[in-house]
């Protein structure tokens, strides 16, 4: 059992443990060989019951019994077929199933050969519920049971408010059963999603719940079991339809398309500009939570030049079953069309049923977003060349952007949210409160007890109550508690240094959403680029710098789907999973930070627009097992292997087995500048193979490819 020191074994037990053993080898080899050789005699089936009772985890010796249940059932006398022998048959594998339980209640094989017998029929459920009685009182919270119980409770058809008022029993008779209030959370689910006599105001029913389990956490406030289903019902609470939230082009924005760098010399701020050789842009449209269905049947994108036809869209940060908050699609004008002052274009998100939440949620409500594209004439287009200089990101270059300046008013008008106040859905005031009402009383009980998972608890529920705010309808400056919760994850990062890389990536997102959520805060760290050399007349670049602020993951992007050029360097990043949505990024400054491997840059393959990168200073190939690197396909362990063109680029100095990751993750970028400095795997045998691998690549740590 947890918890309990080992000791070590006396003589006499040692003995008996090798005898037993021995006896335990005789019985499986003979039940491997009846069930190699197909037999089911009265003798073979009862050396089967010696063996699962003394292992009932031997799981063939499990699926021998049903094979044999079976070929006694179709073997029956035609005529003497009737439901005693049928019964006979069942009882006896029910009787064997409960003397291995007695051996180990925990076992999974014995658990689900009873639920087949069940399944047969002519069992009893009225018996199973009283050995159930029994087995969870010498274990009440053992899962098994509880798994069990609920498949009973089906085949019984027995009502959920019944089963819910025994895990209140059993909850009362011992708050600590994690088991109990699992049970409790699939029940009221369920009643809730009916909404049966009780049940149709799910507000009211979530308050009670939050009442009844406050009672189990002031009782022991360290005690995690009723925490856990604080947390449930905290998701319940914050449960609702998915919401579009930004995209990319913003709307209202108008966006210039060229070629080679030209830019009409009449065009200013506000108007956008995006280099293009193929007149083809990106349209990202970013939601609240991550969502399935996102398509041409659900998003409607109507402009009289479009050449796409049927848009093609693709999750770009995609989760289990392929949810995604960010979603893209490219736009593509025909060359046909020389030269075009303004060419408008509609999209409609959920214009037809389909967008669904990966909590099952649907998106119901239709919104519309527009925005201009300028494609200039094709003499025009080629008339200029653009020369490529390296960038310099020393610090004397970056300039903080002013207040009242140009530069604030355009981050003003890009990184504000699609909610309308049309669209924008009323924030249910009913769970505003309940969550209000938790805080209110987390805090009264952190006040007494200097309790962890409190602490933690605590940091959800503002961030939840933050949520509220920022995605619903009120207006009314209610305050949000950012630095509270930053100081609530500093604590536990004191007080659990176990979990300090949990701790470190929620307090993570926490900062990253206050530096990013307003005007006020994205404006601190908003910088003009400009080197001290530059001409005049060349124009600054807007660039988004969080650097410093040990970071240790990437956070939403709903305020900053615009950004070009952003700076992380300085950081604790280890991965960089989030960055796959700013699909105009082409200055990234990742120094400084921990990143372990090649392949924890994946998400830059999907940035079709980067042109300079930083990932000196890091941590790749300094540590002699890294996990990570293995966490994407490799042709060391790819089925697709013969699909690789390693040969081509790799020489005598460069083998498959050493930069196979470096393949990965560079072949096909269009970086023009590489600093990779300062990690232990850089070497100019690398420098000269990534020179190689892309042909764009004009300087690598300061060194062009001439010198």
């Amino acid at each position: 059992m947890h918890g309990r020191p080992r000791k070590a074994p006396t003589d006499e037990e040692q003995e008996a443990s090798s005898n037993k053993a021995v006896k335990l080898r005789d019985l499986q080899s003979q039940v491997l060989q009846f069930h190699r050789n197909k037999i089911y005699t009265k003798e073979a089936i009862e050396i089967s019951a010696k063996l699962l009772e003394s292992n009932p985890e031997h799981y063939t010796g499990w699926n021998y019994r049903k094979l044999a249940v079976e070929y006694l059932l179709d073997h029956l006398p035609e005529n003497g077929v009737d439901s005693e022998s049928i019964q006979s048959i069942l009882d006896e594998e029910l009787r064997l199933v409960e003397n291995a339980l007695k051996r180990n209640f925990k076992s999974y094989g014995a658990w689900y050969h009873r639920k087949w017998i069940l399944s047969k029929g002519h069992s009893s459920t009225d018996r199973e519920l009283r050995l159930l009685s029994k087995f969870q009182k010498l274990d009440s919270r053992n899962f098994h049971a509880w798994n069990y119980r609920r498949f009973i409770s089906a085949l019984k058809k027995i009502p959920d408010k019944e089963e819910l008022q025994y895990t209140t029993d059993m909850i009362y008779d011992n708050f600590s059963n994690y088991s109990a209030w699992h049970n409790r959370s699939v029940l009221l689910s369920n009643l809730l999603e009916k909404g049966g006599v009780g049940y149709e105001d799910r507000g009211t029913v979530l308050g009670e719940e939050y009442e009844f389990v406050r009672n189990a956490l002031f009782t022991d406030p360290d005690d995690q079991s009723g925490w856990f289903y604080h947390l449930w019902l905290l998701e319940q609470t914050l449960k609702r339809e998915p919401l579009f939230l930004s995209s990319w082009p913003p709307n209202g924005s108008t966006l210039c398309l060229s070629i080679d760098g030209y830019l009409n010399s009449q065009q200013s701020l506000p108007i956008l500009h995006f280099q293009s050789k193929t007149r083809t842009f990106p349209l990202v449209l970013y939601f609240s939570e991550a969502v399935e269905g996102v398509s041409s049947s659900t998003v409607t994108v109507e402009s009289e030049y479009n050449d796409g036809g049927d848009l093609i869209w693709r999750p770009l940060s995609p989760e289990k079953f392929g949810y995604s908050q960010a979603w893209l699609t490219y736009l593509k004008f025909s060359d046909k069309v020389h030269s075009l002052e303004s060419c408008p274009v509609k999209v409609t998100v959920a214009h037809f049923p389909g967008i669904i939440s990966s909590s099952g949620m649907p998106c119901s409500q239709s919104c519309h977003l527009s925005f201009t594209v300028c494609v200039p004439a094709n003499d025009q287009e080629r008339s200029e060349v653009q020369t490529v200089h390296r960038i310099s990101l020393e610090e004397e270059n970056f300039k903080a952007v002013a207040t009242q300046s140009e530069e604030a008013k355009l981050v003003h008008s890009l990184s504000k949210l699609e909610i309308e106040k049309v669209n924008r859905p009323t924030t249910c005031k009913q769970s505003l409160e309940t969550i209000s009402n938790e805080i209110a009383h987390c805090q009264e009980l952190l006040s007494s007890a200097d309790c962890k998972i409190g602490k933690l608890t605590l940091a959800r529920l503002w961030m939840a109550r933050n949520t509220l705010i920022t995605y619903g309808s009120t207006d009314d400056g209610t305050e949000v508690h950012y630095e509270d919760i930053l100081a609530l994850y500093r604590d536990l990062m004191k007080m659990d240094p176990v979990h300090i890389c949990y701790y470190e990536d929620e307090y993570s997102s926490a900062l990253w959403k206050q530096a990013t959520s307003n005007l006020v805060s994205l404006l601190k760290h908003c910088y003009q680029y400009q080197e001290t050399s530059s001409p005049p007349s060349m124009n600054p670049s807007l660039c988004v710098r969080l650097n410093g602020l040990s970071l240790s993951r990437i956070g939403s992007m709903e305020h900053v789907l615009w950004v070009q050029m952003l700076d992380l360097s300085h950081n604790k990043l280890r991965s960089i999973e989030g960055l796959e949505t700013l699909q105009l990024l082409s200055c990234l400054n990742l120094s400084n930070n921990k990143i372990c491997s090649f392949t924890a840059l994946e998400p830059l393959k999907k940035l079709k627009s980067l042109q300079v990168l930083d990932i000196s200073y890091n941590e790749i190939g300094a540590h002699s097992i890294d996990t990570r690197r293995y966490l994407c396909s490799s042709p060391l362990n790819h089925a697709l292997v013969s699909e690789w063109n390693f040969d081509k680029f790799a020489t005598e100095d460069v083998t498959l087995k050493d930069h196979w990751d470096a393949y990965l993750i560079f072949d096909g970028l269009n970086l023009i500048q590489l600093e990779i400095t300062g990690n232990a795997v850089v070497d100019e045998r690398l420098r000269s193979f990534l020179f190689k691998l892309m042909p764009s690549l004009k300087w690598i740590d300061g060194e062009s490819k001439c010198d």
